[in-house]
């Protein structure tokens, strides 16, 4: 039973179009391992390791449900779960199915890490294992989802609510269902889940997500070509600013810098932390550099290579000069000293130019190489010039055939 719900529940995407039972995706039927095709994959780097001193394992279960959604259960009856095990958990009203995404003590600190303030005991119980009415009970409710939410959304439209239900998502006993939608500001849908109840005749819950929790349940590929890291293995959604992408030194062009959900991409983020660690050791881009000639202003800073670009204006119009963060700081300390150089142009380090390590003893560099390479075109003979060499050839022949004949003789 175990076996043949995991072939039933695991790698849904994979199991839609399934020949004989295998399906047509990654073939392994959830047991790759990745844990199979689920999003938010957890690898239990745990679960080889045995307690210290017969200490027994945490009864505390994570169960993942449709499109990432995650919740900590506890395994009061002792059952043997694993992994990929579709289960029946308590829910209000009635019951859920979902499967098993992790178990152990990996799952106390993925309960510290996502901050749920739940005690032990007030956490829901696992009822049992998923029988084979279950799943089919299960499977016969996630089959109205598509057509409950376009219903919805009629009704959503007809009655002049500005929202967007994005996702629905049915009970393990088809008893309730939760509508996700997006607003940019507060919905009064009391009148649209009196309509939906009397038209679907179970339980409605509406849950309000953000942007960048919409396109995390709905998944896509991003402009970099792979899938969207919400969707995949991101949980924590941190704001991103444009000081984000000013710092890195991106322009901010909204149609780059925006992701699917509309928001700014979240990998702005990811390298944010190296670049304002390597701002430390640069000076502020608002002090001017003060010279003779006048003040240079901050143009452009590149802090791979460490240097900056100063403009400097001068009777051309202005010019800007390429220094190294060295010379910076030593022309900032002149100003503080109260000194001013003459000019930018004598800090700037000119490298010397390298001469070749071989020589042309061939003359193969050489432009003339080709110049006595052709030879010259010979003139052409006249007709009359050949027709006399063929006869005096002719008569040097016969000549030579009488003198043979002769000594024969």
């Amino acid at each position: 039973m175990r076996e043949q719900s995991k072939r039933r529940m695991s790698c849904q995407t994979c199991a839609k179009n399934s020949n004989g039972g295998t399906p047509n995706g990654c073939k392994n039927n959830g047991t790759c391992s990745t844990g199979g095709c689920n999003k938010l994959e957890v690898f239990n780097w745990l679960a080889n390791m045995e307690m210290p001193g017969g200490k027994a394992y945490s009864d505390i279960v994570e169960v993942r449900f449709k499109n990432g959604r995650k919740s900590f259960y506890r395994n009061t009856g002792n059952l043997s779960i694993h992994s990929g095990d579709a289960i029946v958990v308590s829910s209000v009203p009635g019951y859920d199915v979902g499967l098993v995404s992790l178990t152990g003590e990996l799952v106390l600190m993925q309960l510290n890490k996502k901050k749920a303030n739940k005690k032990k005991h007030n956490l829901p119980k696992i009822i049992r294992k998923a029988t084979e009415q279950d799943i089919e009970k299960w499977r016969k409710s996630r089959s109205l989802e598509d057509e409950s939410m376009h219903e919805a959304r009629k009704m959503a439209i007809s009655l002049g609510l500005e929202m967007k239900i994005s996702d629905v998502e049915f009970q393990g006993d088809g008893s309730k269902a939760i509508f996700y939608y997006t607003a940019d500001s507060r919905v009064d849908f009391r009148e649209l889940i009196r309509l939906m109840a009397d038209k679907f005749k179970i339980r409605i819950e509406m849950r309000q997500i953000g942007a960048r929790q919409e396109s995390a349940r709905l998944g896509g590929i991003g402009s970099c070509g792979r899938e969207l890291c919400c969707s995949t293995w991101l949980t924590d959604f941190r704001t991103v600013a444009t000081s984000s992408a000013r710092y890195q030194q991106l322009a901010l062009n909204p149609q780059k810098l925006a992701g699917q959900c509309g928001k700014l991409k979240c990998c702005l983020n990811y390298e944010l932390d190296m670049y304002m660690e390597s701002y430390k050791d640069f000076p502020s881009t608002s002090i001017r550099l003060k010279t003779k000639k006048g003040d240079a202003v901050h143009q452009k800073t590149d802090i791979f290579k460490r240097l900056m670009w100063y403009w400097l204006k001068d009777d051309f119009g202005g010019k800007i000069v390429q220094l190294e963060l060295d010379r910076v700081k030593e022309i900032i300390a002149m100003n503080k000293a109260g000194k001013k150089p003459e000019d930018l142009e004598k800090f700037v380090r000119v490298e010397p130019q390298k001469e070749p390590s071989y020589e042309n003893v061939v003359g193969q560099d050489e432009l003339t190489r080709f110049d006595n390479t052709f030879k010259k075109k010979r003139p052409k003979k006249s007709r009359k010039s050949t027709t006399k060499a063929k006869e005096n050839s002719t008569h040097a022949r016969k000549k030579r055939n009488r003198d043979r004949k002769k000594k024969r003789e």
